[in-house]
């Protein structure tokens, strides 16, 4: 499979919550995060998500910071009941993105 990712993934372990925007109904949906990079995103949810919906997120990183930012769901993959789903971040800022690359540079 040819790698199409923009940045080196993190594997971080937490859970965050999302808002739908685009016109769907406004709920919380707890995922549990894949991977995540200074681009985008994988998680797991067991809800069932439209691919190109964008969702509000509320991401919690290692050191309890939060980062509010959008994330535009990009593609889903299904291996037996879980689905992980693979999204971009919309609008994060540059000073956010840079706090996930700095955790990848201690570990």
């Amino acid at each position: 499979m040819e790698e199409k990712r923009k940045a080196k993934r993190i594997p971080l372990e937490g859970n965050l919550a999302m808002n739908r925007l685009d016109g769907g109904k406004a709920e919380i949906v707890p995922v549990q995060i894949v991977d995540v990079s200074k681009t985008g995103i994988g998680f797991e949810c067991a809800r069932d998500l439209s691919i190109g919906s964008l969702y509000a997120l509320e991401l919690v990183l290692w050191t309890k910071e939060k980062i509010d930012t959008f994330i535009n769901i990009t593609r889903c993959n299904v291996s037996g009941n879980k689905k992980i789903y693979g999204a971009t971040f919309v609008g994060i800022t540059e000073a956010d993105a840079c706090k996930i690359e700095i955790y990848d540079m201690f570990n």
